[in-house]
This record gives C-alpha cells, sequence and structure tokens, in this order.
C-alpha cells in the first residue's frame, strides 16, 4: 500500500472520530432538555459510517477504499421519557415533560470509544511518518 493511501485513510478516520466526538458532544450538553411533547424533546444524535470499497476521486481529492466516510448522522429511535413535573415550565397542561433520550452514561462510553480510536489513527499516521523517514535514511546511505 503506498504512504499516500495510509495517510489518506487515517486521515478519513481522523475526521470521522472527530464528527463522532463532536455529535456526542452536543448530545452531552442537550441531555437535561425538556419539551412539553415528544417531538420536540431532543433527541439523540448517531454518527452512521460508511467504508469506501473503491477508490473515489472527489473534487481534487481521491478518497481510497478502506476510508471512513460519513454516511449521515441520524436521530436515535428511543422513545423520550416521561415524567409529571407540574412545577416545570416546560410542562404540559397535564403536568408532564418529556426529557432527551440521552443516555450520559452510553455517551460517555461512546465518547471514550471515539477519542481512543482517534488516538489509534493518529499513531498510524506517526508509524508512518517514521516509516517514511527510516526510508529516506537508508536511501541516503
Amino acid at each position: 500500500m503506498a504512504m499516500d493511501k495510509v495517510f489518506g485513510i487515517a486521515g478519513s478516520a481522523l475526521a470521522a472520530q472527530l464528527v463522532r466526538m463532536n455529535t456526542t458532544a452536543s448530545n452531552l450538553a442537550n441531555a437535561a432538555n425538556t419539551s412539553e411533547t415528544e417531538a420536540g424533546a431532543y433527541k439523540a444524535k448517531r454518527v452512521v459510517f460508511r467504508t469506501l470499497l473503491a477508490d473515489q476521486s472527489v473534487g481534487d481529492q481521491t478518497r481510497y477504499a478502506g476510508s471512513i466516510h460519513i454516511g449521515n448522522v441520524t436521530d436515535d429511535p428511543t422513545p423520550s421519557p416521561r415524567s409529571y413535573d407540574p412545577g416545570n415550565p416546560s410542562a404540559d397542561e397535564d403536568g408532564y415533560i418529556y426529557q432527551s433520550n440521552v443516555n450520559e452514561v452510553a455517551e460517555m462510553v461512546e465518547m471514550t470509544a471515539a477519542a481512543r480510536s482517534y488516538r489509534n489513527n493518529i499513531e498510524v499516521v506517526n508509524t508512518a511518518k517514521q516509516m517514511m523517514m527510516r526510508t529516506l535514511e537508508v536511501m541516503k546511505s
């Protein structure tokens, strides 16, 4: 595999994990939001990744097979919990509020997994860079 492909694939993975971390941060920031309707309650977002199975040209960039592509960001279909809180300003006429469907523990696990994947891809880039430098040193000798 050519080094530009290694850097391209690792770069796409870094970008994908960054989107994953940003989405998780948004979910955590909105975890405490409430609404008077289930439709108005914040829905946790999920990033859907796709793997490119063949090289693709996008403008002046080439995306290599094996690269990660963000398919889309979807709403988590888990129902929003409803609770009785008549003193809440977001309560409906019956005194119920709808909370976001964000599970904070699951989001922290997601954030940790994304951070580890990000770190692993940085190691891939660093290792490839070291291999290139060693190859240049051997060629000089």
